[in-house]
């Protein structure tokens, strides 16, 4: 198992009062799962992203990632846990603007250390995988919002981590560069990369194998998506 919350409670402070944003979360996510959690603004969708990506604590309650209790790890284990073993895809790419669409996507693999040499390897590698081979050298200034989030997901994969962390990823694309990722992502499921997608659109939600929905900070178990459905006929 990549994913177990159990319990989780989040609290923050408004001047002396404490005010609740998670309600005792309960969630679990097997190797190989493809989730999507739904929720409108407002919903503490983003904070519970933040917990999972290891970006904020929860106030109580148990997280296991990977199997490791994270209440146990010092700050320099956590900050080891984001970079090698979580991929971060946000909204807004992320990207640093001065670098080059390689240097980019390499740039994990220098915070972890590794040689110049195998690193850019690595980033070619993922950046060849995206589609997007004959752009390493440009800025991302010069590529559309569909190119820069497969940069973005080219960087959150080039650790080769346990889970890939998606936040509203098609937030800033047009129809069809979302779709376009999407189908990105699909790809990724099928090679067994593990997936956990915020989202606030159903009908991206829906390109999941399963389905939660956040509301008011308390998680409702959901349904199956478009993946969870294709996967069974496919095995009928």
């Amino acid at each position: 198992m990549v994913l177990d919350l159990r319990d989780i409670c989040k609290s923050y402070m408004q001047g002396k009062e404490p005010v609740p944003v998670l309600h005792h979360i309960q969630l679990q996510v097997e190797e190989g799962e493809y989730l999507a959690i739904m929720g409108p603004s407002g919903s503490g969708k983003s904070t519970l992203m933040n917990i999972i990506g290891l970006l904020d604590k929860q106030t109580s309650g148990d997280y296991f990632f990977d199997g490791q209790d994270m209440a146990q790890c010092s700050d320099n284990q956590l900050s080891t846990i984001r970079n090698q073993k979580i991929g971060f895809v946000f909204q807004n790419f992320n990207l640093l603007p001065r670098q080059s669409v390689l240097e980019n996507v390499a740039l994990p693999l220098l915070y972890a250390g590794v040689r110049k040499k195998e690193r850019l390897e690595r980033a070619k590698e993922m950046l060849a995988r995206v589609g997007l081979e004959e752009r390493i050298q440009f800025k991302p200034t010069q590529l559309s919002g569909g190119q820069k989030q497969r940069v973005a997901i080219a960087r959150a994969m080039v650790s080769q981590p346990r889970l890939l962390l998606a936040d509203e990823p098609t937030g800033a694309l047009d129809t069809r560069s979302g779709e376009q990722v999407m189908e990105l992502f699909a790809q990724l499921h099928s090679e067994g990369v593990t997936i956990v997608m915020i989202t606030h659109e159903p009908e991206i939600a829906r390109h999941a194998q399963r389905i939660v929905t956040i509301r008011d900070g308390m998680l409702e178990q959901g349904g199956f998506g478009e993946r969870r459905t294709e996967q069974e006929g496919d095995a009928s």
